[in-house]
């Protein structure tokens, strides 16, 4: 992922030091706690562009705390205080809602969703309207997901999905695995966990179903990564992830794009909008860096042998 920090203008000068301070809106479905390191590359991001909390700029933080039901009332809250610009962060659910909670107020999202396919903008090259953003393919990546858990447990049949029933956008997911799971000639299967409590539960149906091998994502796992992964490794279930910190506690496999660059590029361009410029003007970039991880304990603690195709791929191999 390129940042786009470019030349700072800063913001400020002496002719206009008795100007109100900015803010910024920043949306959020996840808690402060799960979302530490992607808060802090988007504060790099500002930085970059001459901004810096607290000093040029204050930012008004609205957390669902993964009840995405109450996105769209933060998101009215922050349109209501008339903030300068809204930083809709965290996937497709934050993106959506932002959308039709305004159309002025100049708005920077991170999206796993296509974003000209779903409607957020008009073109990437040229976003139009009020909106533009980073795109991390996350939905675009499910089919290689599928190949790679498909390739490292070649007697499997049916691919399971975790997914979290409360956000709005997992309908997208479901169909983007569906068509990976059908190119494959595989069937899927979907196991729901919608609280912490409910993650173990999923994997002793993944278990009871005979589903030998399962497909993770949400924000909501990806914040109790430690667990999940721990979980997959009581029931001796093989899994693949869309982040490395899995592998690193003890998953499996993960292939993804690597998140905090494109924090990172939507903070500089919440700056870059401060700054001047208009979110029509400013193309939405994808990612271009993604990253393949495996454990080779794991592997053999689940009885695997992974194959050399996937290891010479790695971009790190755990043992």
């Amino acid at each position: 992922m390129t940042v786009l920090a470019g030349a700072a203008a800063y913001p400020l000068s002496a002719g206009a030091q008795q100007k109100a301070m900015p803010v910024i809106g920043y949306l959020n479905g996840t808690t402060p706690e799960a979302n530490a390191q992607s808060l802090a590359a988007f504060r790099q991001g500002l930085s970059d562009t001459g901004w810096i909390e607290g000093q040029n700029l204050k930012i008004e933080y609205r957390w669902a705390e993964f009840h995405y039901d109450r996105l769209p009332g933060l998101a009215a809250d922050l349109v209501s205080h008339k903030v300068d610009v809204i930083a809709a962060c965290g996937g497709a659910d934050e993106a959506f809602v932002a959308k039709d909670a305004t159309s002025t107020i100049p708005t920077v999202f991170s999206t796993g969703a296509d974003p000209v396919e779903t409607g957020l903008v008009a073109s990437l090259a040229a976003p139009g309207g009020n909106r533009t953003g980073v795109t991390n393919l996350t939905q675009l990546l499910w089919q290689k997901r599928v190949e790679l858990i498909a390739e490292l447990v070649p007697q499997t049949r049916v691919i399971g999905l975790l997914v979290n029933p409360n956000r709005a956008q997992v309908g997208r997911v479901v169909d983007s695995t569906q068509q990976a799971v059908n190119a494959k000639g595989l069937q899927l299967e979907t196991l729901k966990a919608g609280t912490e409590a409910e993650i173990d539960a999923a994997f002793a149906t993944a278990v009871q179903r005979q589903i030998a091998a399962v497909v993770v994502s949400d924000p909501l796992f990806d914040s109790l990564a430690k667990q999940v992964a721990a979980a997959a490794a009581h029931h001796a279930v093989p899994a693949i992830y869309i982040q490395r910190k899995y592998v690193a506690n003890g998953g499996l496999i993960s292939y993804g794009s690597i998140f905090l660059a494109g924090n990172r590029v939507v903070g500089s361009y919440v700056g870059k909008i401060l700054n001047g410029a208009k979110p029509a003007d400013l193309p939405v970039q994808q990612s271009t860096n993604f990253e393949l991880v495996i454990n080779l304990n794991t592997a053999k603690a689940l009885g695997l042998t992974v194959p050399p195709s996937i290891l010479a791929r790695a971009d790190e191999v755990i043992e």
